[in-house]
């Protein structure tokens, strides 16, 4: 699945740094503000410890965990949206995006101005809510311009479309993200053609320092108060102790440097499933001797879709999925163990596949 997460937020706020973190891209930092020109663009590795299980019990050449791309987009500011710092061309990259990572500055640092002055999470929450809004406002608008005309012709579907512009229209007024407007789907087909940036889910990682990565801070608690009628996640993450974390290469090193640090696993981790959930994402595998492997689907998927993640070929001549849970593989120890207790099925195409089944395709082409 070719789907994005969008790491976004002020000016240095440890964005980049996380992103190295998560990705196989190491991007330059800087402690300037605007030194970057561009946006960053990574593949990161979803953590699974279901596969290396599955490869105790199936011997392998390799295991494949899934993948999601990350975009870390440079630091906006206050008027981005009217060209302001290098707010433009990012808030089209944004737009690229199909979930956004916000990360928020939650710790104290005086050799790392903050390009207001001061530490204030929830005045950088409402920066950047505020350009976003005014991005899709001026969307809005000019669809809602095109669609009045053709309304007033006569066009009935044009003036329930319109109808359904001004209510958006109206919500970004309020200051409101498309995220929290509630609309059905039949209205909601009048708005996907643009993209809103506020229409996009979001998570929220709380950056840090040492110290507060276990527990979190005076912020990260505002933060949560500022959230807390909201479904909104919120995670917290210290990037310069991560970015320390990901430097060990020998992994008992990093174990006891977790353990210092009161930690049981990398917060980037964390991270990663949570920014997979947010894709509305979820891993099917396929276990033999050449690979053990996961792969990306939207939940709700049918196994003909599934079978199209691995190669088109097998969602065209599909036949039928053989399927084993995960729980059952693991207990029972085997293919033909699962077989032998009535535990592998049969499905057709309309299966929903769930998160962690096995999937062994049968097609024809």
């Amino acid at each position: 699945m070719s789907l994005r997460c969008g790491i976004i937020g002020i000016a240095n706020v440890g964005k980049t740094t996380i992103f190295n973190c998560m990705s196989n891209v190491k991007a330059e930092t800087s402690s300037f503000a605007f030194t970057s020109n561009k946006s960053n663009m990574g593949v990161i590795h979803v953590p699974d410890q279901r596969l290396y299980e599955l490869e105790k019990l199936q011997p392998t050449e390799k295991v494949v965990p899934a993948t999601v791309e990350i975009l870390d987009i440079p630091g906006l500011t206050k008027g981005a949206s009217h060209g302001e710092g290098v707010g433009n061309k990012f808030l089209a990259d944004i737009r690229n995006a199909d979930a956004l990572i916000h990360v928020l500055r939650c710790f104290d640092d005086d050799t790392l101005p903050h390009v207001e002055g001061s530490v204030d999470p929830l005045r950088d929450i409402e920066t950047i809510d505020l350009e976003l809004q005014v991005r899709d406002f001026e969307s809005v608008g000019k669809k809602l311009d095109k669609t009045e005309k053709l309304a007033k012709s006569g066009d009935k579907d044009a003036r329930q479309a319109a109808q359904v512009l001004l209510k958006v229209k109206s919500h970004l007024e309020s200051f409101g993200n498309i995220r929290d407007l509630v609309l059905d789907h039949g209205e909601s087909k009048y708005i996907e053609d643009l993209f809103l940036l506020t229409a996009k889910p979001v998570m929220f990682v709380c950056n840090v320092d040492d110290v507060s990565a276990v527990q979190g801070n005076h912020y990260t608690e505002k933060v949560r108060e500022y959230m807390n009628d909201r479904n909104t996640e919120i995670l917290i993450v210290a990037a310069r102790l991560e970015a320390e974390i990901a430097d060990f290469e020998n992994e008992n090193d990093r174990l006891e440097f977790l353990n210092d640090a009161g930690l049981t696993e990398p917060g980037v981790n964390r991270m990663i499933r949570s920014a997979y959930s947010l894709l509305n994402l979820m891993s099917f595998f396929t276990v033999g001797p050449k690979e053990v492997r996961a792969w990306s689907i939207r939940k709700g998927m049918t196994a003909q879709q599934a079978a199209g993640a691995i190669h088109s070929d097998l969602e065209r001549g599909f036949i039928r999925a053989e399927v084993i849970k995960y729980e059952d593989f693991i207990a029972l120890g085997s293919e033909h163990a699962c077989k032998e207790k009535g535990k592998l099925y049969v499905e057709g195409k309309n299966y929903v596949v769930q998160d962690g089944d096995i999937l062994h395709i049968r097609f024809n082409v």
